[in-house]
Parts: C-alpha cells; sequence; structure tokens
C-alpha cells in the first residue's frame, strides 16, 4: 500500500510539474493557457511539491496573489493532514 502511494505521488507530482512547464511555452507563445484550476487541481490531488518547483525553477505564477492564495492553502492543508494522519497514528 504504501509502495503504491509513493508511485502515485511521484507521477502526479512529474504530471504538475509537466503541466506547470507546458502553461509556461503557452503563455511565452501566446497560446490557449491550462486554465489555473486545472493547475490548482493537480496540486490538490497531490501535485503539490511538483508544482511548487515548477513554479520556482520556471518563474511562473509567482506573483499572481489570485493563484498563490489558494496554492498556498492547500499546501497548508496536505501538510495538516499529513500531521494530524502521522500524529493518530503514532508516526511522530
Amino acid at each position: 500500500m504504501q509502495q503504491t502511494i509513493i508511485f502515485y505521488l511521484i507521477f502526479v507530482n512529474l504530471l504538475t510539474f509537466l503541466l506547470f512547464y507546458l502553461d509556461k511555452r503557452k503563455a511565452i507563445n501566446k497560446a490557449n493557457r491550462i486554465s489555473e484550476k486545472t493547475l490548482l487541481s493537480f496540486c490538490a490531488i497531490g501535485g503539490s511539491l511538483g508544482g511548487f518547483l515548477a513554479m520556482q525553477f520556471f518563474r511562473h505564477k509567482t506573483k499572481k496573489r489570485s493563484f498563490l492564495l489558494p496554492f498556498f492553502s492547500i499546501v497548508i492543508l496536505q501538510v495538516g493532514g499529513v500531521y494530524g494522519y502521522a500524529n493518530y497514528h503514532h508516526l511522530i
């Protein structure tokens, strides 16, 4: 079970990183963009680390407050969830 979760998280973070990259390329080329809702959805299903790394690496969505607020809200909820789960199961 843990191995499946690890593979899932690796996959979803790589996919999220790729989506941020593609959106940045589309922004540069003035093409149809990937919606913020889609980017945030992938972050919410476990791709926050990939999204954060892509934001830093590609300098994408780093100044847009309307994106940053929901993004960091998702991160805080995920960190709280992991902490709560680990604390409940006495992993910390």
